[in-house]
């Protein structure tokens, strides 16, 4: 995945610092295992609490779709992952 979807029409309403904040995680997870994925997201989440980077749940449904127009099916399986953890740790 390329930096195009920062560009899409449909998240130019949200801050340019969050979408940087989501891009460079993004290629930090690249290489991760599955393992490694959920010690990842409690630091991520302690970044943004330290950054004062937050996401309303329109936000994360925007950028997610938008993301997923703009990614490889390796891209989407990881998605696909991620979500899933993601959600796993809310219940």
């Amino acid at each position: 995945m390329t930096n195009n979807w920062m560009d899409d029409p449909a998240v130019a309403h949200i801050d340019k610092a969050k979408l940087d904040f989501l891009q460079s995680l993004f290629f930090e997870s690249q290489t991760l295992t599955k393992e490694q994925m959920l010690p990842f997201f409690m630091s991520v989440a302690k970044k943004a609490m330290d950054n004062h980077i937050s996401f309303s749940s329109e936000e994360v449904k925007t950028i997610t779709a938008t993301i997923r127009q703009h990614s490889t099916p390796e891209e989407l399986d990881k998605i696909d992952k991620i979500e899933k953890l993601m959600n796993q740790r809310k219940k």
